[in-house]
């Protein structure tokens, strides 16, 4: 006979059938916790399984299978013919893990032991902003103008592979067709110089910059960056307890004086040399050969970040700072989630030749390696001509919506906001005129549905302008217009006045 207590209790079980959560983990759950809040006492017997099942009005074998899980885990004993019972021991285990309290969580909470990096990169770590699709999100590619049909016919190749090769771990430095193919790209397309073996694939760019930082880098150490600069990547260097030291950029790029004044003996100089996060500068040559010198005569390491390079509207893309390195000091970092999708989580770095048993050793250690199938449905995209047709195809479609861009600031934000012309990328940055707020603008433009971030995000250390990032490549040439005409609206609320004179009587 079934005890009506049990019975009452479970019978309470709440089922939300339009929950996303399976009918047998919601009810695994609601006993579960049943018991360890001690709801249900250590030796109390639980209905039987038919008896739950019309309480709840689900099948038996549900029941059943919940019924397994928790045996499973030690929660409940079935003994034949007697029927489930909370398992006997289990009070006393529990006295074991007494609930701490409120108080004891926070005090827990406000002296949490964190690596001493870590605990004084936070302070200094600059949130992402969201990526949605919207005017004017940053570094987003065009989803609407992926090769789907491209991709599905390689995905429903590669997946009928042995198991072992579709569900096994890649190898650490990447599917070797696929390094072969970027390798063939790049040389072709940006200039560099390189074999396949300097080519190690990582789970997109973040995860380049962190092992760079990892193997070249010791805390404390000086690196020269941007100002303003890339996010992820000072994150990066941020958590690795390095001293970033902001090196101004103009209409050259990053000024290397600057740089060798402020900090003469470096370890590292992380650049975007062929459109500059965020300013959209590119490194002059000038300027190119005296990193190059200043590195080599410091024992210095120069991380190139081509995030969006390959996407020059009306000429061809600029060599990159790695052609003409000779000393091999550039590591060269590329990425997919840019020029195909962020879902794929699939990026690159190019060694020079004198770090690749180093890297080699390093990823054979502690690295699983992107899925195999992934890596090799990229490289057949690669080698079947896709992907140069897309990179082609893509640039026609960015410079549609930059010269949108143009258009409507042109027509709608003078004398609010002066949006500089790019040929390259994703995004510009607009001026602010005299009186308007970063910040302020922002806050308003998010309420009206559209995303502008502030150039002080970018900055370790304050700059003399004022302005805004505006992504333009996530969507169409109508919603930039739309979404010019919302901003417009924000900065005429925020314009300041004219004051006016009083006239005399």
């Amino acid at each position: 006979m079934v005890k009506i207590a049990g019975g009452a209790l479970l019978a309470s079980i709440a089922i939300d059938r339009k929950s996303s959560q399976t009918i047998s983990t919601q009810i695994y759950a609601a006993i579960r916790k049943m018991i360890f809040s001690e709801v249900l006492r250590a030796g109390e017997r639980l209905p039987s399984s038919r008896t739950l099942a019309l309480e709840l009005d689900v099948s038996r074998t549900t029941i059943n299978y919940v019924f397994e899980r928790l045996t499973e885990e030690g929660l409940i004993d079935s003994r034949t013919g007697a029927g489930s019972f909370v398992c006997e021991t289990l009070g006393s285990h529990l006295q074991k893990l007494p609930a701490p309290s409120s108080a004891m969580l926070a005090r827990r909470r406000d002296n949490l032991r964190l690596s001493r990096d870590i605990e004084q990169a936070m302070s200094r770590f600059v949130p992402r902003i969201p990526h949605e699709k919207k005017a004017f999100t940053t570094g987003m590619p065009a989803f609407d103008s992926f090769p789907m049909a491209q991709w599905s016919r390689l995905i429903s190749r590669h997946y009928r592979e042995k198991r072992d090769v579709v569900m096994g771990y890649g190898d650490p430095e990447g599917y070797f067709p696929l390094r072969r193919s970027i390798a063939n790209h790049l040389r072709a397309n940006r200039g560099l110089i390189c074999e396949p073996e300097q080519v190690f694939i990582v789970s997109g760019a973040q995860q380049a910059f962190n092992l760079n930082c990892a193997v070249l880098l010791n805390p404390g150490d000086k690196a020269w960056f941007e100002n303003p600069g890339a996010i992820g990547a000072r994150n990066s260097l941020s958590a690795h307890g390095i001293d970033i030291v902001p090196v101004p950029v103009d209409g050259e790029g990053l000024c290397v004086e600057e740089g060798l004044k402020r900090a003469p003996y470096f370890r590292l100089a992380f650049v975007t040399p062929s459109h500059q996060q965020p300013m959209g500068a590119t490194l002059s040559l000038a300027r190119r050969i005296a990193l190059l010198q200043a590195a080599e005569q410091n024992d210095a390491w120069i991380l190139e970040d081509d995030y969006d390079g390959e996407f020059r509207y009306r000429r061809s893309p600029i060599p990159t700072l790695q052609s003409l390195d000779a000393s091999q000091r550039v590591i060269y970092v590329g990425t997919f989630s840019k020029s195909l999708s962020p879902a794929l989580r699939l990026g690159y770095c190019v060694v020079p030749p004198i770090l690749v048993d180093v890297f080699g050793k390093i990823s054979g250690a502690f690295l699983h390696g992107a899925p195999t199938s992934l890596q090799a449905v990229l490289a057949d995209f690669m080698d079947e001509g896709h992907f140069a047709s897309h990179i082609r195809r893509m640039c026609k479609v960015y410079a549609a919506r930059h010269d949108a861009l143009i258009d409507a600031a042109t027509q709608r934000l003078g004398g609010l906001l002066q949006v500089e012309p790019t040929e390259t990328g994703f995004h510009t940055i607009g001026r602010l005129a005299e009186g308007l707020e970063e910040d302020r603008v922002c806050e308003l433009a998010r309420e009206r549905g559209i995303s502008v971030s502030p150039l002080g995000r970018y900055c370790i250390e304050p700059i003399a302008m004022r302005g805004l990032v505006l992504g333009f490549s996530a969507v169409k040439p109508a919603e930039i217009k739309s979404g010019v005409e919302s901003l417009a609206q924000v900065l005429e609320s925020l314009r300041p006045q004219p004051s006016r004179r009083l006239r005399r009587t």
